[in-house]
């Protein structure tokens, strides 16, 4: 019944959003910036009006607007194809049972398909090779990109199904702000955040720290996170500036089991870090930069056990960090004319083992590890944007990478935009993705193979997009295929997996004079081969009321055909979430918030054998100053 309502309600909304804009889009104000500038596609800041992909942008503002700690759930609403998965009220983990895993188009970010990017520098866990989801919080954030479809041109392996991008804060104006963020709610959940932020002429800073921590619903499931981030601006001119960027985070996480096996000490204790330094440069004509960056972990993890009365007697811990430089220059030749070219060096550490929980000493380490833990990786590229026409954009770019272990790739892309109209453009895409085999794959556990290839996809695409007033819509197809994947075939992995998905993504949003807005994305995706955390539709709408001292965010998620497990034993989810979130403003630079999710209490599993929390609140105080 609260499935069919959900259906309900999401069909009627769509349809009032529609009819109310194309009624009201002629008359009103278009005061809205329709510049929408990004730098995830190209490099440098580019109209999105002017490129082939397709890429959403979240603000900070979206970011903020429901005083979520990390950034994923916001995106996973913002973002249509894009599906992040979670088993508790707060943290993912890592290892055994964990949760996060990022899905895009049914290309997955658990399997490092899918590229984390913080100011444009991957990361990922140098052995296993996917995103840690615990790091990617929201203090750091000033928005978020998200490209769909293949980014290896610019990036490289992992970006085979597209990526996401956080790009940092910075202060702009002179001036000193401060914040804080205070919030407790159900199941004990505590969540903490301040930030301070100061410009003084040509010198900047961003300070920010946070403390969170939670029981979750189950027993043993409980969640601590420590984490800071630091960032300090200076311009040496009009056209150079410098910074430096440092974020780590340290997060404590247990994993009771699936419920129909529970496990006893199996905990986790995980630290990331990131830290970066650039020079940048910003002319008319041209802009470009040169940056240095590391990303680097330390894990130990109790793998504990099914029987409460015993204990294991090893920690399986490792290290990794994937440092490097990248160096790109974007030039307008001539008019209409973007060039860009850059080189990329990374060197990818990881290294994985087992020590005595009486004596620290290391007792083995992973199967065929030992000697091979450090890879090279070195590509240049280029990419090349013509407007030929004030109606008509092309763009093409091709990639040269050499990894030390896998080879040498070659990776294309091109791509058209029209504009028949002055609001409109068509853009039709077609891009090679790749990804290089991981040191799991390679050297760990019984499945390695030393002679794994990369995996490669073609993505095509077709979208439209189009603004009237401030009603702004648009619609995208796709069609990935792939033949080179990895799979365990008789206990070995092996490139013989096939990839062939299709689909269609649909967005739009309107704000309705200055009280309320409304946003609405949906995604349907078929697959040949099924797998887990990929949804054949997801829908998404939300409203938004501000007036007064009030602000209202109401927001329903639909999710139908969820794989939990695919194979013999194949199982589904379908489920409807409704959130919401009221904040108050008691008077300038004190708010009251309160936030409540999964409000129709509904019954579902995520990762199978992990009950999601029914219906669950936090509340607190925003403080500026």
């Amino acid at each position: 019944m609260k499935k069919n309502i959900c259906s309900v309600l999401t069909v009627s909304a769509i349809g009032t959003l529609v009819f109310t804009a194309q009624a009201s889009a002629a008359v009103v104000n278009d005061s809205i910036s329709l510049q929408e500038v990004v730098v995830t596609g190209t490099r440098n800041a580019t109209d999105v009006r002017h490129l082939p992909m397709t890429v959403t942008v979240v603000g900070r503002e979206k970011l903020t607007q429901q005083n979520q700690t990390s950034v994923l759930p916001t995106v996973m609403q913002q973002v249509p194809g894009l599906f992040v998965t979670s088993r508790s009220m707060m943290g993912y983990g890592v290892s055994t049972g964990a949760a996060g895993g990022i899905n895009l188009r049914g290309i997955s970010g658990g399997a490092g398909q899918l590229l984390v990017l913080i100011d444009g520098h991957p990361q990922y866990n140098g052995v296993y090779g996917h995103p840690i989801s615990d790091s990617y919080q929201t203090l750091m954030a000033d928005r978020v990109e998200v490209l769909r479809g293949p980014a290896s041109v610019l990036y490289g392996s992992n970006a085979m199904g597209g990526v996401l991008n956080i790009v940092t804060r910075s202060m702009h104006q002179n001036g000193v702000k401060t914040h804080i963020n205070l919030g407790a709610g159900s199941y004990g959940t505590i969540q903490t955040e301040a930030s301070n932020q100061v410009r003084n002429g040509k010198f900047s800073s961003t300070v920010a720290a946070q403390y969170n921590r939670t029981d979750n619903h189950r027993p043993r499931m409980g969640f601590e996170q420590y984490g800071g981030y630091l960032k300090l601006g200076y311009d040496f001119t009009e056209h150079w500036n410098a910074y430096v960027n440092a974020d780590v985070t340290h997060f404590n996480s247990s994993y009771p089991g699936a419920e129909s096996s529970p496990m006893y000490g199996a905990d986790q204790w995980i630290t990331r870090g990131a830290v970066s330094v650039a020079v940048e440069n910003h002319y008319d004509k041209t802009s470009g930069a040169l940056s240095a960056y590391s990303n680097f972990g330390r894990h130990k993890v109790d793998d504990g056990t099914a029987d409460p009365t015993k204990s294991t007697q090893r920690f399986f811990r490792s290290k990794d960090a994937l440092t490097g430089l990248s160096w790109y220059q974007s030039a307008q030749l001539f008019e209409g004319n973007r060039l860009t070219v850059g080189v990329d060096y990374m060197h990818i550490y990881g290294n994985a083992y087992y020590t005595s929980k009486q004596t620290g000493e290391v007792m083995e380490t992973s199967n065929k590890q030992s000697g091979k833990s450090y890879r090279n990786e070195i590509a240049g590229y280029v990419d090349f944007r013509q407007d030929l026409a004030t109606w008509l954009t092309i763009d093409a770019g091709l990639r040269l990478d050499h990894h030390s272990v896998s080879g040498t790739e070659w990776i294309p892309q091109a791509g058209i935009v029209v504009r028949p109209i002055e609001k409109g453009e068509i853009k039709m895409m077609a891009s090679k993705g790749f990804r290089n085999p991981t040191m799991r794959e390679m050297y760990l556990y019984p499945p390695s193979n030393e002679e794994l290839k990369p995996e490669r996809i073609w993505n095509y695409e077709l979208s439209w997009r189009h603004r009237l007033g401030t009603f702004r819509y648009g619609a995208n197809f796709f069609y990935i295929k792939g033949d080179n994947m990895i799979q365990t075939v008789n206990r070995k992995n092996v490139n013989t997996g096939e990839i062939e998905n299709y689909g269609m993504e649909l967005e739009a949003d309107y704000r309705i004079g200055s009280h309320w807005s409304l946003n609405t994305n949906h995604s349907l995706l078929h697959m040949k081969n099924h797998i887990v955390a990929a949804p054949t539709y997801k829908g998404f709408l939300s409203a938004s009321f501000n007036c007064c001292k009030w602000t209202v965010v109401a927001g329903l998620q639909y999710i139908s055909g969820l794989y939990t497990a695919v194979g013999e034993k194949e199982q589904k989810e379908n489920f409807c979430l409704l959130n919401t979130s009221v904040t108050y403003n008691v008077y300038k630079g004190l708010n009251l918030w309160l936030r409540g999710e999964n409000l129709l209490a509904q019954n579902y599993e995520i990762n199978l054998g992990y009950p999601m929390p029914r219906a669950t609140f936090m509340g607190g105080v925003n403080i500026t100053f």
